[in-house]
């Protein structure tokens, strides 16, 4: 087989992460890491299930980036014309993905300031696509879902180059399976993915989320590590509820408790992964909603000594209330998820 140029798509801050999974996989060479992407070359038919990226594509074609001016938008319909269509659609199938190109959809993004917008783009390339092809095409000006079956291309401009990508599976893969049921606030899994890894979970830790949530953070912990004894705890029903049907095939204990008092033992956890409700979608409540302070204090008690926390933080301000409540934090990383930013921190106890 010879090797295929492939990108996997990821949240803006977690490229180094993303890199780092390939590698440790043994997925493939790193070439290149940009804005949200990593490219990486795999010299043998793989099934890219990358957890910590949002897609995997093929590398289609590239060219210059057209400019922020409005003429120059045609000018992107020459990617479509140099995409070696036959040779695409048999990497496709090798990695997993469906066999035949049918169908095709669009999807654009790009930085700076520009006097067109995405939908011009992704008209661009859909309709020049769609005619070598021979097959329909699907414009997002109207806001209506693909029809089913329709293959996924993606164009970027980073103010140097166009690329066009050709997506390897049917779906994206940041839309788990698992994610039956969601809630407010709920996690985005290739984030949670992340945030896994970055907790080091070895065979027989004790794991604990106490804002579980719609439980992504531990069915991404068992995904990851199936040796693990993982336990989640929410003050809402019907985020237990959610939980629990999401893990129904998973070893996730779920229970409904008060985060600021919870059922395990002190220093009874290995490691703490959380998403605390910081007030944006989602408030603290119970014995939180007078103290946020206490949701620290009851991490310190429930780790082990020498124990590892994970948490999405929405700012820096949090850091020194952990840091009072006798936590190290360790590593700090920035990410940007749907125009916010948060950081990733670990954290550990004292031995």
């Amino acid at each position: 087989m010879t090797a295929a140029s492939l990108v996997a798509r990821c949240v803006h801050g977690l490229e180094p992460t993303v890199a780092a999974e390939i590698l440790r996989r043994g997925l493939g060479t790193i070439t290149h890491i940009g804005h949200r992407e990593v490219h990486f070359r795999a010299s043998r038919a793989l099934a890219l299930n990358i957890r910590t990226a949002d897609d995997v594509f093929l590398l289609a074609a590239q060219g210059p980036d057209v400019g922020a001016s409005r003429q120059g938008v045609a000018a992107l319909a020459e990617l479509a014309d140099a995409a070696d269509l036959a040779a695409l659609a048999r990497l496709r199938r090798d990695h997993g993905g469906p066999g035949a190109l049918t169908g095709v959809e669009v999807s654009a993004s790009f930085l700076g300031r520009r006097n067109f917008t995405r939908y011009d783009v992704e008209d661009a390339i859909g309709y020049a696509l769609a005619a070598r092809l021979g097959v329909g095409y699907h414009s997002r000006r109207g806001g209506a879902a693909p029809p089913p079956g329709h293959s996924g291309w993606r164009v970027t401009l980073d103010g140097e180059r166009a690329t066009l990508l050709l997506r390897i599976a049917a779906r994206p893969l940041h839309r788990r399976a698992y994610k039956r049921r969601s809630i407010p606030g709920t996690l985005h899994p290739p984030l949670a993915a992340a945030m896994v890894a970055m907790a080091g979970i070895e065979p027989g830790d004790t794991v604990v989320d106490p804002c579980c949530g719609a439980g992504t953070l531990l069915i991404e912990a068992a995904r990851q590590q199936p040796g693990a004894r993982l336990y989640g705890f929410d003050l809402s029903e019907r985020a237990v509820t959610a939980a629990r049907e999401n893990a129904a095939e998973l070893p996730v204990c779920v229970a409904r408790a008060d985060a600021g008092r919870l059922p395990v033992p002190d220093g009874g956890a290995d490691r703490v992964l959380a998403n605390p409700p910081w007030g944006g979608q989602v408030s603290f409540g119970g014995l939180l909603a007078a103290s946020a302070a206490r949701w620290w204090a009851e991490v310190r008690r429930v780790l082990a000594p020498g124990g590892t926390a994970v948490v999405l933080l929405p700012g820096v301000g949090e850091l020194p209330i952990g840091i009072r409540h006798g936590l190290t934090p360790v590593h700090l990383q920035r990410v940007r998820l749907a125009g916010a930013e948060s950081f990733l921190v670990r954290w550990t106890a004292p031995r």
